[in-house]
């Protein structure tokens, strides 16, 4: 597999450079793969709380992109002899321990926690994939939500915050517990699993700690507008 970073140096071999790099990307992936499929778990049953058929069809439809998405990034370990199961395995108790600490009490809290959770997922591992090789970007970038969809559920939050003014001060609290509890995930992602550790030779897990605090800096400031666009305070 090729690799987008700095080449081996005297200290690091071509195949041990390779390997390090593969092992990234497997974890990369089968972290995201668990993502996905727990996200159409959860919008899925989301859905069934919506107070319309139009609404529940909106978290349906996200639904089924997530389960998409799943398939996508276990075709592409199954590409790279990876067995799927095995890469997410790690992931399992986190990234269910994540989503149950962030709970929706309503329907109105579940949309915020789409709105707010994909975005910094998907801008998360879009930043990382800017470091890879071209097939490996390319199948992250088929996993990101759809501007339609996107477009979709910011009309909703917009039509639910216009219609009961109440809602603004609990969503905005919401808002701001959801994208703290999102980027603590990411940071503890990022320690276990080494990401960005295996994309140059000379790599340290301090500067792998660097270059996530940067991505989280982006992070947090892209979540502040998209909470603007909704007129609440992040």
């Amino acid at each position: 597999m090729s690799i987008s970073a700095a080449g081996p140096d005297d200290s690091v071999s071509a195949g041990e450079l390779s390997a390090r790099y593969d092992k990234f990307v497997v974890d990369l992936l089968g972290g995201i793969a668990y993502g996905e499929l727990s996200a159409f778990e959860h919008l899925a049953t989301d859905a069934r709380h919506s107070p319309s058929l139009a609404d529940r069809a909106v978290l349906g439809k996200m639904a089924v992109a997530e389960y998409g998405h799943y398939e996508a990034m276990c075709a592409k370990l199954a590409e790279m002899g990876m067995d799927p199961e095995l890469a997410m395995a790690p992931y399992q108790r986190m990234v269910d321990a994540f989503h149950d600490r962030t709970r929706p009490a309503d329907w109105h809290e579940s949309l915020m926690k789409a709105y707010v959770v994909e975005a910094i997922t998907e801008e998360f591992y879009a930043a990382i994939a800017e470091h890879l090789d071209e097939s490996t970007r390319e199948a992250i970038a088929r996993v990101r939500t759809s501007d339609e969809q996107v477009a979709v559920l910011t009309k909703l939050l917009k039509k639910m915050l216009a219609e009961d003014p109440r809602l603004s001060s609990r969503l905005a609290l919401w808002g701001r517990r959801l994208v703290g509890e999102a980027l603590t995930q990411v940071q503890r992602i990022g320690a276990k699993h080494s990401f960005l550790v295996g994309l140059r030779p000379d790599a340290t897990q301090e500067q792998a700690a660097a270059d996530v605090a940067a991505i989280l800096v982006t992070l947090t400031r892209n979540h502040s507008r998209r909470m603007s666009q909704l007129g609440l305070t992040a």
